[in-house]
């Protein structure tokens, strides 16, 4: 469903939404949504540290949907909150976010540290909580009602990387991660897979103490005939690690999950980012008509072209817009069943459609290969 459909979907979703909630009332969350005032979006983000693009890309669909009418005759208002990128600051939005009783979804968080303990606040308050960037498995582990994400989970990224691997004839390799949520799961699931698929892991490391420490690290790898190494981590410490690797004389391919998807790769490693293959959710030279007019809009209005996080807050918004309308109620019990219902669910970074758990499952995993100081879409996608 697109907006042009949304007043059309609206009113055929009317008996069915009021049976829906007719369920739901006296849940948590009940009065949520709500009235016919504005529809209320939070949006949980490290705002001025790691935006990246994504309340860019979260304020364009919002003018759009409101340009076209907005959702059921309202308008959508957005409420954004900068959690730093930190568990306690995460923690102390999602309060702030669920003792204003007009929100009645959230977009965020972006580090799985930060997603999980927000998360049991926001179904503790009854609000709908969106993740375009959280991929640990542990988000969606715990049967609870109000929680989705956007973004494959570590388990899928690291699977794909996997195969990637085999596919190029890897059967010993290396891994660096970050000792948090994210980089043990990208991890564990890179060698779980991989195990499957053949592939030794020679080493795992979560750091290294300085270059000289590195370089006896790579000579012992070396001395193992390691084929590659895999890095869970984020930026900027990975782009950090990718420069330090090819200074202690790692000539290995690089593989990397999405926490590499980004041009600030290119940034901090230079010339050593080069043949670097990495996992991303977003293919910009997706020939899609959608893609092809979002990429078009999107440097009209910021003059620049968008990224992972741009598109995925553009699909997150406008995925919550639709789940209203199909409910026909704002309410979150509704969304949350609207969101559940929905199947392939079409936005400019691939299909959605959510299991019982709120995870994506369909939504695609592609390989990007840093070639020329940019990132190009190599062709690889989950088959």
């Amino acid at each position: 469903m697109n907006r042009r459909t949304r007043k059309g979907a609206a009113a055929v979703a009317v008996l069915l939404a009021a049976m829906l909630l007719a369920g739901c009332a006296g849940g948590e969350g009940a009065g949520r949504g709500s009235g016919k005032g504005d529809i209320v979006i939070g949006v949980g983000w490290p705002l001025a540290t790691r935006n990246e693009g994504l309340a860019e890309g979260v304020a364009m669909a919002a003018e759009e949907i409101n340009d076209a009418g907005g959702v059921l005759g309202r308008r959508l208002r957005i409420e954004s909150i900068d959690d730093g990128g930190l568990p306690a600051e995460g923690l102390d939005a999602a309060r702030r976010f669920a003792d204003d009783p007009d929100i009645a979804a959230v977009i965020g968080h972006r580090g799985s540290s930060v997603s999980i303990p927000a998360s049991d606040v926001y179904e503790q308050a009854g609000i709908v909580m969106l993740s375009p960037g959280s991929t640990s498995p542990k988000l969606t582990e715990r049967d609870q009602q109000y929680i989705f994400r956007t973004i494959p989970s570590d388990a899928r990224i690291g699977a794909r990387m996997a195969q990637f691997a085999a596919s190029k004839g890897y059967q010993r390799v290396a891994i660096l991660y970050s000792d948090d949520e994210y980089g043990r799961g990208l991890a564990n699931a890179f060698e779980d897979s991989g195990k499957e698929a053949g592939i030794e892991t020679i080493d795992r490391l979560t750091g290294y103490a300085d270059r000289t420490d590195l370089a006896r690290i790579v000579r012992g790898w070396k001395a193992l005939a390691c084929d590659a190494v895999f890095i869970a981590d984020v930026m900027p410490a990975a782009g950090h690690t990718v420069a330090d690797l090819r200074q202690a004389g790692a000539a290995f391919p690089i593989l990397g999950g999405d926490g590499l998807d980004s041009a600030e790769l290119r940034e901090l490693a230079g010339p050593a980012a080069e043949g670097a293959v990495v996992a991303s959710i977003f293919n910009p030279e997706d020939s899609r008509p959608a893609v092809k007019d979002f990429m078009q809009r999107y440097e009209a209005r910021y003059g620049e072209q968008p990224g992972k996080w741009a598109a995925q807050g553009y699909d997150a918004l406008d995925l919550l817009a639709d789940a209203i309308a199909k409910a026909g109620s704002a309410k979150p019990a509704a969304i949350a069943e609207a969101l559940r219902s929905m199947s392939g669910w079409e936005g400019v970074t691939g299909s959605h459609t959510f299991d019982a758990s709120g995870d994506v499952t369909d939504m695609p995993v592609v390989l990007k290969t840093m070639a020329g100081g940019r990132f190009q879409y190599s062709g690889g996608q989950e088959g």
